[in-house]
């Protein structure tokens, strides 16, 4: 599994836990939702300071989601 794609199921995995849409976590993190969508489905790759705003707006360190991308890749 791609990289990508585990990061996408991470960030989808995190904003249910949330219990927040995509638009939601999309305002919050002053993103576009449909940027969220291509992110959750593994087909853009996220910036540094979009990792960061992800984070922030899921009262998550950004380390501890890396951690879980890390984690799971490492299993794959």
């Amino acid at each position: 599994m791609s990289l990508n794609k585990i990061f996408g199921d991470v960030l989808r995995e995190l904003r249910k836990n949330a219990q927040i849409s995509q638009e939601e976590l999309a305002d919050l993190a002053n993103l576009d939702r449909s940027y969220i969508s291509l992110l959750e489905r593994g087909i853009k790759q996220p910036t540094l300071q979009t990792i960061f705003s992800l984070s922030s707006s899921l009262s998550i360190s950004p380390s501890n989601f890396i951690s879980k991308v890390e984690k799971r890749h490492q299993n794959n």
